[in-house]
């Protein structure tokens, strides 16, 4: 198996040619079609197009490595447990918001290694931006012109306010009452925005604080998980316990926080 630095652009180039199989779809004229899974989830052929490239591409690059993706089948799920390293794929992270043709829609892939995201890359197939992160390298970000750079979370020291981001099709009523606790802090400003796009800015340092509550699968966090602790920030539930992988029998998440700056009192407005 290729080691981290070899891995990590290889898998940015898998996200980005999967992005761009994904916009072929989105752009096209006559349109695309939308089927409801057995959880009421809306898949589209995108997602199903999405899944089958990377699949061959991540057994192309490391055919001793397990898959588990969104769109996997019912076995690789029930023999998942037995895994110690897999690649967890979200082949279109935010259907709803392709759908919606909004561009909030990310391709998302992530090394799980006992429990835990050590690497993971994010493409935005609209701006073609692709980030990513390895926790033995740091994070970076590739534009869509090519040009990489390396990005880092933001410190909450000086304290001049708190730029959250929420999501833009999942809201919870029980948010505002977390709202109100964190306006303690200063003057908050609140933005929405759908996908992993949001956990990819806080890594940037675009933004402080990503609250989710309400249903997630790990799919949807552990690309970004990956990117925002390379880049300095964690991803915990709200007992302020970071995320792991593969350790119960669901592939359900907790509601969490993304943190851009963990060393800063968030234990007062949140653990349990």
């Amino acid at each position: 198996m290729p080691n981290s630095n070899q891995l990590l652009p290889q898998i940015m180039d898998i996200t980005q040619e999967a992005g761009e199989a994904i916009l072929a779809i989105y752009n096209r004229t006559s349109g695309f079609s939308v089927n409801e899974k057995t959880d009421s989830t809306p898949v589209t052929e995108a997602d199903i197009e999405a899944h089958n490239l990377i699949c061959t591409r991540l057994r192309q690059l490391t055919p001793e490595l397990p898959i588990l993706s969104e769109e996997s089948d019912q076995q690789s799920i029930q023999q998942r447990h037995q895994w110690q390293r897999y690649w967890l794929v979200d082949p279109l992270d935010g259907t709803k918001e392709f759908i919606k043709r909004n561009g909030e829609f990310t391709v998302n892939i992530a090394l799980i290694e006992s429990g835990r995201s050590t690497l993971g890359a994010v493409h935005v197939p609209a701006t073609g931006n692709t980030y990513a992160g390895c926790l033995k390298q740091g994070a970076l970000k590739r534009d869509a012109a090519g040009s990489t750079r390396a990005i880092h979370c933001r410190s909450l020291e000086p304290l001049k306010g708190l730029d959250i981001l929420t999501s833009r099709s999942h809201l919870d009523p029980r948010l505002d009452n977390y709202i109100e606790k964190l306006r303690q802090i200063g003057n908050v400003t609140l933005a929405t925005i759908g996908s992993s796009l949001k956990i990819c800015l806080l890594a940037e340092g675009k933004a402080d604080l990503h609250l989710r509550l309400g249903r997630t699968c790990e799919w949807d966090t552990a690309a970004a998980q990956a990117v925002l602790e390379a880049a300095g920030g964690q991803l915990v539930d709200l007992s302020l316990d970071p995320l792991r992988y593969n350790q119960k029998e669901d592939l359900y998440n907790p509601d969490f926080l993304a943190l851009a700056d963990p060393s800063f009192g968030w234990s007062s407005y949140f653990s349990d």
